[in-house]
């Protein structure tokens, strides 16, 4: 099994928050973003393994700011480190005012996935020969 870059498996995705998304009052729901950072997750995690994978802890999910309805919401993802069948994967997570231009860092998670075989037990993953550095934001302090 060759070992790779994380640059062979970050993940930029770009949506724009509709109504459903939200509350009555346009804010995004929680559990909106949450399925957004997972989906973005296992891209990068099944673009490194080349196999199913799938999602074995969220380590942290901090939301910093609000997403509003009409918000573009753009999700950046990288493998930051990986174990003999398990990926961490960072995501940040911004969100763009499309009347203002402002772009707002609002969510920053870590997922650790793994990767499974065809009989569904955990198989090992290619090595990292070269990780993301320095690319979560800083997480929110403890209240």
């Amino acid at each position: 099994m060759k070992a790779k870059s994380f640059k062979d498996s970050e993940v930029e995705m770009i949506r724009v928050m509709q109504p459903f998304d939200a509350n009555p009052q346009g804010n995004v729901f929680g559990g909106t973003i949450l399925r957004l950072v997972d989906e973005v997750a296992y891209i990068v995690g099944t673009r490194h393994a080349r196999k199913n994978v799938v999602t074995a802890a969220i380590e942290n999910l901090d939301f910093l700011q609000p997403i509003y309805v009409g918000d573009f919401v753009i999700l950046n993802a990288y493998l930051i480190s990986v174990g003999r069948t398990s990926m961490k994967v960072c995501v940040n997570v911004n969100a763009e005012n499309l009347i203002t231009g402002k772009i707002r860092h609002t969510t920053t998670a870590n997922l650790v996935l793994v990767a499974l075989g065809k009989k569904g037990k955990p198989t090992p993953v290619p090595k990292l020969i070269e990780k993301a550095k320095d690319v979560c934001k800083p997480l929110s302090k403890s209240i």
